[in-house]
């Protein structure tokens, strides 16, 4: 799996010209499934997310994890992090788990972080 995590104010995701998730403070994780992924990288990658202390204390130093912050967490699926540009002028995506595989794997990572008492919010699986 591979993750793109980025701390935010405030995030929402629209498909189709509706919001489908939002959240205030929190992080947006653009989330990608490869081919070899399991639910233990599902778990461990959401406990990982979870630990991260990014989030800043009384002091104002980075030590706190969103748990700890009591932040939220939007979810968002990327197979795009596994495009390989390395040949040519046309990413391949071959090692990107299949859209099956992928989804379920996707919403294993969801509720993992959300077994973790952070709010999730997610956008929509191949949109």
């Amino acid at each position: 799996m591979r993750a793109c995590v980025q701390r935010v104010s405030s995030a929402s995701v629209t498909v189709d010209q509706q919001v489908v998730g939002r959240i205030d403070r929190g992080l947006v994780v653009l989330l990608g499934v490869g081919q070899a992924d399991t639910q233990e990288d599902a778990r461990q990658l959401a406990d990982k997310i979870t630990s991260l202390r990014i989030f800043e204390d009384d002091a104002g130093k980075m030590n706190r994890s969103i748990i700890e912050a009591s932040g939220s967490m939007l979810v968002v699926s990327q197979f795009t992090l596994f495009g390989d540009c390395r040949k040519g002028r046309r990413p391949s995506f071959t090692q990107a788990a299949p859209p099956e595989v992928a989804d379920a794997l996707y919403q294993a990572f969801v509720a993992s972080v959300g077994a973790q008492g952070v709010r999730v919010e997610t956008g929509v699986f191949r949109a």
